[in-house]
């Protein structure tokens, strides 16, 4: 008798059994199969799970009634399917399966992202006291008020907000996202100029999917956040790496031999190493690429967040001849699975842009846009800005004085005045050795992460990204005293 599997509902259960016996050639084309109730008797089921399964091998073909007869095998499938091609989930054997020939952007997609995976590392348990880049803390989200905010939409949803939404974005957000920007970032645009999107790398995405073709030249910072990277290689660009100086990318230094297509910038707080690129670079950078003729990618990832001197408006605001493409992302301002970031395009660009997002996915969730619109301009956005900048402060003070306190001079730090981690090179300490320092310092409950992915070369210092938001500051003080006790052990 068939062996039910014990995953998922019976019925299914009861369809995979003979849909396995049918194909396994244990019941041969023509056999008589049981009757609902004999079989629904055997397997201790009820007769109307057997009755829900043998309609889906009915209309799966599988099965045929004759008339006055009963039920048997389909006398017309073919021998090869019968053979034993299946395995005891309903999957092909390995060596039966399918290999497509992918195209160009297909191999690349795959040769470049086993190389620079961007998904987080996986782990059989979570690190007490885990210094990874990029989360925000979520106990300093006021998710009471969020979850007001978005009931109350959720109710007095129309059917309009239920349908598909424009690619672009809803009109509420982009006015919403459009104001704001003009007040924190002296970004200047119209809400027709602001596109929707599923965060920051679909911004990346789309913008190389629009502007570079097989070959192009491309600009990247080095060091340089890799979703850039990845994003513009897999188009099929050349990417050259851009050389920094304290103030910045050096246009200088650029290869002028043939035409660059676009380059990708993080101004604000230069992604790793947290320069910040003064007015007179900025106007530098974008007389350069006026003369080159070409795009600049500005991707102010967490401006938001800065601790002396008052924030430089953004390039793009400072742009006269629309070659800026500004990006942003609330993953670090509000949550990291809302989705939701944005484009500011020069005029000529947003027609192009909104085609190819409604190609990828015809638009963002449309309760959600209406649920942030709200939380913006009733100013919930903005008291949960400054409560996060005062509160990251804090936390940036708690682990300046750790990192002082246990290791001293042990340590050199970088990009301290702004964004949500520090950059640290130990003194001393080989960069072979970082990978056996990770474990080491993992069994004490420390993450930890070297910063060599975010280099094409690996630099011969070891540095460490370290990331404070998600830790209270006594969390920051105990994991760094722990990582000094676990480099004291490896000295």
């Amino acid at each position: 008798m068939w062996t039910l599997d014990g995953d998922g509902p019976l019925y299914q259960q009861v369809y995979r059994a003979a849909r396995r016996a049918i194909l396994s050639a244990e019941l041969a084309p023509g056999t008589r199969v049981p009757s609902t109730r004999g079989l629904a008797r055997d397997l201790g089921v009820s007769r109307n799970t057997v009755i829900l399964a043998y309609d889906q091998l009915f209309s799966e073909g599988y099965l045929a009634a004759r008339e006055g007869s009963g039920t048997f095998v389909a006398s017309n499938l073919p021998d090869d399917l019968t053979e034993s091609i299946r395995s005891d989930r309903g999957e092909r054997r390995q060596a039966d399966i399918f290999s497509p020939r992918l195209a160009a952007y297909g191999r690349r997609l795959v040769d470049l992202s086993d190389r620079q995976p961007l998904t987080w590392e996986a782990r059989a348990a979570p690190l007490s006291f885990d210094f990874r880049y990029g989360r925000p803390n979520f106990f300093d989200f006021p998710h009471d008020t969020w979850c007001r905010v978005l009931a109350r939409r959720a109710r007095r949803a129309s059917v309009k907000q239920l349908d598909y939404g424009p690619p672009a974005g809803r009109d509420e957000l982009r006015s919403a996202i459009a104001e704001y920007l003009w007040r924190s970032r002296g970004v200047v645009c119209t809400p027709e100029q602001v596109v929707v999107v599923n965060g920051s790398q679909q911004a990346l995405d789309l913008a190389a999917r629009v502007l570079v073709d097989q070959g192009d030249r491309v600009v990247i910072e080095e060091p340089h956040y890799p979703g850039a990277r990845l994003a513009f290689e897999c188009a099929g660009a050349e990417v050259v790496a851009g050389e920094l100086d304290g103030d910045g990318l050096r246009v200088d230094s650029l290869p002028a031999d043939r035409p660059i297509r676009l380059v990708y910038v993080t101004p604000a707080h230069q992604f790793p190493s947290g320069v910040n690129m003064p007015v007179q670079r900025r106007l530098e950078v974008l007389a350069w690429a006026e003369k080159v003729d070409t795009i600049i990618f500005e991707d102010d990832y967490d401006s938001e967040f800065r601790y002396s001197g008052r924030p430089v408006e953004a390039l793009q605001g400072l742009d006269r001849a629309g070659r800026v493409l500004y990006s942003g992302t609330f993953s670090k301002l509000m949550f990291p699975s809302l989705r939701l970031g944005y484009m500011v395009l020069p005029a000529a660009l947003v027609a192009p842009v909104v085609a190819a997002k409604a190609v990828c996915d015809t638009g963002c969730s449309a309760l959600d846009q209406v649920a942030l619109a709200d939380f913006m301009q009733e100013g919930h956005f903005d008291r949960h800005l400054r409560r996060s900048r005062t509160r990251n402060a804090k936390r940036r003070e708690a682990l300046l004085h750790a990192l002082q306190r246990y290791l001293g001079d042990r340590v050199e730090v970088s990009g301290v005045n702004a964004g949500l981690h520090v950059l640290a090179w130990l003194q001393g300490f080989a960069a072979r050795r970082l990978p056996a320092l990770r474990r080491r310092a993992a069994e004490q409950g420390v993450g930890i992460y070297p910063v060599s992915p975010y280099y094409r070369e690996p630099p011969k210092r070891a540095g460490l990204l370290l990331g404070f938001a998600s830790l209270q500051e006594r969390e920051i003080d105990e994991g760094i005293r722990r990582l000094a006790s676990v480099l004291d052990g490896e000295s």
